[in-house]
């Protein structure tokens, strides 16, 4: 983005009475945020659904100097700002009619052509909570999925680290400016997350983490990814925020279920049971459900024949499949001579590195 573009842009966006949807329509009205402040008054006044109230302080000079202020911290700290008609704005993000016009970023974030998903929960993460987001990523990794959070306490930074122990990369969508950190206690896992991802946010250098700010940073979350993950929630808090807003983006939501009465389960429960959350058990759920399986077939063979490495069990089983095509699990179970909890394990492990595909009948095949 051009400077006098990000300038106007900066300008447009710290105007009292223009949020988001406004700003779109001034810029699609004149052709780009420079052309707003170039028009006369009157002219946009004409514009539908925009009134006097509206636009009283669009001309205000204070706001130029606010926006001249920000724009120098954008460029001393090397501060990448992202046009959200900029071909590497976040893809999903775009169709969000309330999307930010403008984010900010730093770090190593690459979002071309990749698979987002949006993981968020709880604050106070139980050890079950830990052990799913652990193992739901471990699975997810052979697909290199970019897992976005934001940064908090529990389920977020639990797993942002997941995802950088399996070197994937992971996004924290802040509720405040790029010059700080919240909590201040995660600051030692910046350069983690730098070097594998980064930081996102809309917030200027001198927003701190308030509470209205977290409520806008959810939909943020939501509206990048291709499908939300809510794992652990009381019956209130920002995550089924989250979940709300991804649904009424009409994107995939998914609820990890938990026993009756826990209390860091019910949110997740009450997703499932009012039909806003698919519910999610395992990685096999959401790449069934999103079709990855069907759209990555051709990628995952490749990278068996070149990286993946079989244990016994899977060996066997993989063989017994490429000798006998199509087999049922009864019979992959009784023939190689295993339990079938045993095949079943086994089997969910090979899908996820892409060896064997799962076939309508409880089949499967090996690739």
């Amino acid at each position: 983005m051009i400077d006098n573009e990000l300038l106007a842009t900066l300008r447009l966006q710290q105007i009292p009475n223009i949020g988001d949807v406004t700003a779109k329509k001034l810029i699609a009205h004149c052709g780009s945020p420079v052309a707003i402040f170039e028009n006369k008054l009157e002219n946009l006044l004409k514009i539908e659904g925009i009134g006097s109230f509206t636009l009283k302080n669009l001309f205000n000079k204070i706001y130029l100097k606010q926006a001249e202020e920000e724009f120098k911290y954008i460029k001393q700290e090397n501060i990448k700002a992202t046009y959200f008609l900029d071909a590497d704005y976040p893809h999903y993000l775009k169709h969000c009619i309330d999307g930010p016009i403008l984010i900010f970023q730093k770090g190593n974030i690459n979002l071309q052509d990749r698979k987002i998903i949006g993981i968020v929960g709880t604050r106070k993460i139980t050890s079950y909570g830990t052990a799913f987001c652990e193992k739901l990523i471990e699975d997810l990794a052979p697909l290199n999925p970019i897992i976005v959070s934001g940064f908090a306490y529990g389920v977020d930074i639990c797993i942002q680290k997941a995802a950088i122990k399996h070197g994937l990369q992971t996004i924290g969508c802040l509720a405040h400016g790029l010059n700080q950190i919240y909590p201040k206690v995660h600051a030692k896992y910046i350069p983690e997350v730098d070097n594998n991802g980064g930081f996102i946010t809309e917030f200027w250098s001198n927003s701190n983490p308030e509470r209205e700010n977290f409520l806008k940073r959810n939909r943020i979350i939501a509206g990048m990814s291709e499908a939300t993950i809510v794992i652990e929630s009381a019956e209130k808090g920002g995550s089924l925020v989250t979940a709300d807003i991804a649904h009424s983006y009409h994107r995939d939501v998914f609820a990890v279920p938990g026993r009756a009465g826990d209390k860091y389960s019910s949110g997740c429960n009450t997703l499932i049971k009012q039909q806003k959350a698919q519910m999610l058990t395992s990685a096999a759920d959401l790449v069934y459900s999103l079709g990855w399986e069907l759209e990555d077939k051709k990628s995952k063979t490749v990278q068996k024949q070149l990286f993946i490495e079989l244990d016994d069990h899977e060996q066997k089983i993989h063989s017994y499949l490429q000798t006998n095509g199509k087999q049922l699990l009864d019979s992959i179970a009784l023939d190689c001579e295993m339990p079938i909890f045993k095949v079943s394990s086994t089997l969910l492990n090979m899908e996820m590195k892409g060896v064997i595909r799962p076939l309508p009948g409880k089949l499967f095949e090996a690739l």
